[in-house]
């Protein structure tokens, strides 16, 4: 996946690091101590964005705990292994803003709140 420094760039601005993770020739972008919406818990974790449709979703946003948050989520996707690592996602479908990464970080952020 071809991704511009300005799109990293903007991620950059939601977490501590964003490292390229390429599996199964799906990039995904770890986002490495990702700040979560006010009222969750934790209040930041690491994640996978997959900016790409995935498990019949047009995006993914993986994280590394289960989080609470205002309202119930429904985490359909526990313990997916992603890099070596265990993730979690729940059922939200986006629809982003603009057509970036940024974009669609922040699509999958609202899930949290809502």
């Amino acid at each position: 996946m071809n991704v511009s420094a300005e799109q990293i760039a903007e991620l950059k601005r939601y977490c501590a690091t964003v490292k390229l993770l390429v599996e199964g020739g799906v990039s995904l972008f770890l986002l490495e101590t990702l700040r979560l919406p006010q009222g969750c818990s934790p209040s930041a974790c690491d994640a996978l964005l997959c900016p790409v449709p995935r498990d019949g979703y047009p995006s993914r946003l993986y994280v590394s705990a289960l989080v609470k948050c205002p309202g119930e989520r429904n985490w359909n996707v526990t313990n997916a292994r992603i890099g070596e690592r265990n993730w979690f996602a729940f059922s939200w479908r986006v629809e982003p803003l603009t057509p970036t990464l940024a974009g669609f970080l922040t699509a999958h952020l609202i899930g949290f709140t809502r």
